[in-house]
């Protein structure tokens, strides 16, 4: 799925009831004919950290010497403590972006971010994974950082 058609199809859901979830908008779907993000997929946003280790002498850095597994980590407890649900946060290998991390994406909509602290985690979840919207200061435009 492209990012605008993942948005545009979460809005609709959102949209159905602000105070229900994914899950319980079934009814409402039924009668529309419709499925919801959560019946066509089995994860409705998935995660990756990237979580390469390099020697601390390579010239490009790793992501795991700023932090990422355990930041990783802290994604996955912090999404349960939410209860997020349909939601899967990994451990990934190099994603290529050392220069810019540490890094992660977000499928379906291919969204990058860099982040540094648990702070910016609390913030993704928040604002894109819960609410469908980036978050500017943390995004990853596809032009930046070298291609390897």
């Amino acid at each position: 799925f492209t990012g605008s058609y993942w948005n545009q199809h979460m809005a609709e859901w959102r949209s159905v009831s602000a105070n229900q979830s994914l899950d319980s908008s079934s009814d409402e779907a039924d009668e529309l004919g419709q499925k919801t993000p959560s019946e066509e997929h089995f994860y409705d946003v998935h995660i990756f950290h990237c979580t390469n280790e390099r020697p601390a002498t390579h010239k490009r850095g790793s992501c795991v010497a700023k932090g990422s597994k355990e930041l990783c980590d802290y994604m996955c407890r912090r999404s349960m403590s939410l209860g997020l649900k349909k939601i899967r946060v990994n451990h990934a290998g190099c994603l290529n972006r050392c220069e810019l991390g540490p890094t992660m994406v977000i499928y379906p909509e291919g969204v990058w971010y860099t982040y540094k602290c648990e702070a910016d985690i609390d913030e993704i979840l928040k604002t894109h994974v819960m609410n469908g919207k980036r978050v500017e200061r943390l995004l990853l435009r596809p032009d930046q950082g070298p291609r390897h």
